[in-house]
């Protein structure tokens, strides 16, 4: 019986890509049925502010995989964000991106470059989670969780010994967030210990980023949070030779959504131009999913053997090396005139059945113990200056609660600080005298809010087993 898959023909030159890549899939004997639906602009257009309508959803939910085409997202207020929006209600919890080198036939500096990115996909700035606080101030909140991390960073090390990859990398900011970025560290160090027989290394983000770009041939598995991947991914594309070649898919527990990583590029919509590597890259790794890999390995060699006679499309046609550039079609045509061949120079893919475990027990946890020890209280400044604005929370501190510290922007200002600030918003940090309750930081608050003071939000101080789970850098 076919596999039901749900296809996606997305904006721009997304419809031509993808009719290319299904002819491709036709050709080569993949055993599926596609249901088609609409999202992106259009849907967007007709007032759907995520850019896709109920029954599409009926329709992912029914057959549980997607294959899309890149969209467009209007410019303006009030649009979502499609992919993030199917991520999150699908479970996608993790973004796979194999990117290599296909040196000499597409140019690159870097013709060992082989490595798979596995980035988590609900999490970080990407939950969505902003406020304007005052005048001057914005804030967007970073969640990362233990359970997030342990089940992406298990994922990667899965996926490292189901496709023979020797190391698997991490990469984050802990040096400078400690308690986001060192959790998912930390999850990741212990996580490793499972596997003794995969190299393991750790790189700061920024470090790690320029290494991809100078040598990404010493990398293999890289797991990292959201933000990072989504950055890391782009360059790693990029050095690789062509964005226009990269697919990537987006796994959960129960559902699976394969594209390409470059844009709907309206400027050369219908003309014939587009490269369809990209989502016929994808369709590879959904073929490979859905438990059909002979498939997905003749048609990655028929695209690899096409590469090597010189038959490019013009975003990868080099005079010297490129023998015939054609469009869209042609190039699908003549994979399809492939299919059984094999790559004489690049590695034949001989793709298997198993893949990454996409379930994972996590780590049974007794609840730590979370004691109340104080409050931060975030003030609109106005016209207040700090000097004001320290004595004034000396004294509404009360016999429950000492004021501690002013800072701005996590620097303390007061009090043995310098006293100013370049912006509208300031924090206080009030500690409990004894045990702090929910009740006394309420009346706090009350006292706050009666003297005139503006206070923009508040985040309770916890102890978890006796350690801080705060920030310890506002003069503390």
């Amino acid at each position: 019986m076919a596999t039901p898959i749900t296809v996606a023909y997305g904006d721009g030159i997304g419809p031509e890509i993808m009719e290319a890549t299904l002819h491709i899939l036709r050709e080569a004997g993949a055993d599926i049925a596609v249901d088609t639906i609409e999202v992106g602009e259009r849907v967007y257009n007709m007032g759907a502010t995520s850019g896709i309508l109920p029954a599409a959803w009926d329709t992912l939910r029914r057959n549980k995989v997607l294959l899309k085409a890149p969209i467009t997202t209007p410019q303006g207020k009030g649009y979502k964000s499609l992919n993030v929006t199917m991520r999150k209600t699908l479970g996608l919890y993790a973004n796979i991106r194999p990117t290599q080198s296909y040196h000499p036939f597409v140019k690159t500096n870097h013709p060992k470059m082989n490595m798979v990115i596995v980035r988590e996909n609900e999490e970080d700035i990407y939950s969505g989670i902003e406020y304007r606080n005052t005048d001057d101030m914005v804030q967007c909140l970073k969640l990362i969780t233990r359970s997030g991390s342990e089940r992406i960073i298990r994922y990667a090390f899965e996926y490292a010994m189901a496709n023979g990859r020797k190391k698997v990398t991490c990469m984050s900011k802990d040096n400078i967030m400690k308690m986001a970025d060192g959790l998912f560290h930390r999850t990741y160090d212990e996580i490793a210990k499972e596997y003794p027989n995969l190299e393991k290394e750790h790189y700061i983000i920024d470090i790690g980023a320029a290494r991809i770009a100078a040598k990404p041939e010493v990398f293999d598995v890289i797991v990292t949070e959201n933000l990072y991947g989504d950055i890391i991914s782009d360059i790693a594309a990029e050095v690789s030779g062509s964005v226009g070649l990269a697919g990537s898919s987006n796994i959960g527990e129960d559902f699976a959504m394969f594209e390409a990583i470059h844009g709907s590029a309206p400027d050369i919509a219908g003309k014939n131009m587009a490269n369809p590597s990209g989502i016929l890259q994808s369709a590879v790794m959904m073929l490979i999913h859905i438990g059909q890999p002979e498939v997905a390995s003749k048609i990655h060699n028929a695209w690899m053997a096409t590469i090597e006679n010189g038959i490019h499309t013009g975003d990868i046609y080099r005079e010297g090396v490129s023998k015939e550039k054609v469009g869209t079609k042609e190039f699908a045509e003549a994979v399809v005139k492939h299919l059984g061949k094999k790559p004489s120079s690049m590695p034949v893919a001989n793709y298997k059945k198993s893949e990454a475990k996409k379930t994972a027990a996590l780590a049974v946890r007794a609840a730590a113990k979370k004691e109340l020890m104080g409050v931060d209280v975030y003030f609109h400044l106005r016209n207040m200056d700090i000097k004001t604005l320290g004595d004034a929370v000396t004294k509404l501190a009360g016999s429950d609660f000492t004021a501690k510290t002013i800072s701005s922007k996590g620097l303390k200002i007061w009090p043995d600080g310098i006293g100013v600030t370049n912006t509208d918003q300031v924090s206080c940090r009030f500690m409990g005298n004894a045990s702090a309750t929910h009740a006394k930081v309420a009346a706090l608050l009350s006292r706050i809010s009666e003297a005139g003071l503006d206070f923009t939000f508040t985040e309770n101080l916890y102890n978890f087993d006796g350690a801080a789970g705060y920030s310890l850098g506002q003069g503390e």
